[in-house]
């Protein structure tokens, strides 16, 4: 089992950097690919990025390709999502989720998730 736990959210203004962190229990997570999901109000969660369990691929959704990079670092047990450029439409509440085999761009590709983190990007 896993648990995890987001931190790094807040509010920024348009143009500007965050660092989103997600710390995981457990002596197995070097064993789990990660990913980054986010939601707005009213909205569906959506795929941000993905890293596979030695942090040797990754994958990011169009909207976010070349402004956000998903990293690991499995001797802290923790995954990254460092955000630049962000945009007001970047404005939402940040998952992280786990899963014990090959990552995926889907949310039932996931079997542990953390409680969020809220981004907040203002024009």
């Amino acid at each position: 089992q896993v648990q995890l736990v987001e931190s790094g959210g807040g509010l920024v203004q348009a143009g500007g950097s965050l660092r989103l962190s997600c710390a995981a229990s457990g002596r197995t997570f070097s064993s789990y690919s990660m990913g980054w999901f986010r939601q707005a109000p009213g909205k569906e969660r959506e795929f941000v990025a993905a890293i596979n369990w030695r942090g040797t691929s990754t994958y990011y959704a169009d909207s976010v390709k070349d402004r956000f990079t998903i990293s690991r670092d499995n001797a802290k047990n923790t995954v990254y999502l460092r955000m630049n450029s962000l945009k007001p439409e970047d404005t939402c509440v940040y998952y992280c989720a786990a899963v014990r085999q090959v990552f995926s761009t889907v949310e039932a590709g996931y079997d542990y998730w953390g409680q969020g983190t809220q981004v907040t990007v203002s024009s």
